[in-house]
């Protein structure tokens, strides 16, 4: 688990070093050289951090009422994490496999590609992206501790976050958007009609359910939902993992300098992308 391997790690200093480590690009970590052949049928889940929780419990709902399978993990396993104990139980879990990451996907082990992996990504705007990072990075007793917002700012805009820089992760994925088996998804689009979204992360898996299907796992699928049952999902980390839900959080939190400082960056570095269009910056971040 993320638990057990960063238990040694003595600083946030140490911590942030490794989990950047997990996501280098110029050079596979060990645990990526694991990975030999994986059946088509394996289903593979991707995300920035924003909205991961969130799309678990979503994809877990639709893949229980499509399968009949219940997935009893809270969470996937990460596949950054994986060795090869993990390797064998997920090797012998019948078809689908689910499976998270927060890699770059340069990073993403070949065999994901080769095997035609289906891949759900979920990107949320980058300023309400940092301000939930902050405080799940603040309240989360695994993750290194940002202490001030403006300091996070700083190592945000960066890149100096676990996993690395948002904009790098956001430019990776735009060039995938063609791929087949990618499939991005926004987190604000899902807040505004989850329904749509459920039917097509149905159709893009294959998965085939009735309306009533649909809308009974949209229903049960809501941020707020989410967070009411998130005691007996997450136990003590459910208040971290949902906090707010909120599109626009980001302006209690954002200088109106940090503000510009962000709009000079995604426009510099998103905009004219699919992606950037997408995640219609001009309607959340201004």
């Amino acid at each position: 688990s993320l638990g057990s391997l960063c238990s040694g790690l003595q600083s946030d200093n140490q911590l942030l070093g490794f989990l950047r480590e997990r996501d280098k690009r110029d050079q596979p970590s060990p645990d990526q050289r694991l990975f030999k052949v994986l059946l088509t049928a394996c289903v593979g889940f991707c995300s920035s951090a924003a909205g991961f929780n969130w799309m678990v419990g979503v994809l877990k709902k639709i893949i229980e009422a499509a399968t009949g399978q219940k997935n009893e993990l809270r969470i996937p396993p990460l596949i950054e994490f994986f060795g090869p104990d993990t390797l064998k139980v997920m090797d012998e879990r019948p078809s689908p496999r689910f499976m998270g990451t927060h890699f770059h996907p340069d990073n993403i082990p070949k065999s994901f590609y080769e095997k035609k992996t289906k891949m759900l990504v979920i990107f949320r705007n980058p300023k309400d992206t940092m301000v939930s990072y902050y405080h799940f990075s603040n309240n989360n007793p695994v993750l290194p501790s940002a202490q001030s917002w403006d300091a996070y700012f700083s190592q945000f805009m960066s890149g100096d976050v676990g996993w690395g820089s948002y904009f790098d992760h956001a430019i990776g994925w735009d060039k995938k958007m063609d791929d087949p088996n990618v499939m991005v998804v926004t987190y604000e689009d899902l807040k505004q009609n989850l329904t749509d979204g459920v039917r097509q992360i149905c159709s893009f898996f294959g998965f085939k359910l009735s309306e009533d299907q649909i809308q009974q796992i949209a229903g049960q699928s809501t941020f707020s939902a989410m967070k009411q049952g998130s005691a007996s999902t997450h136990g003590n980390l459910g208040n971290v993992i949902f906090r707010k839900g909120e599109v626009g959080d980001w302006k209690n939190h954002f200088t109106a300098e940090q503000s510009r400082e962000m709009d000079e960056v995604f426009s510099k570095r998103l905009a004219g992308t699919r992606l950037g269009a997408k995640l219609d910056y001009q309607q959340h971040c201004q």
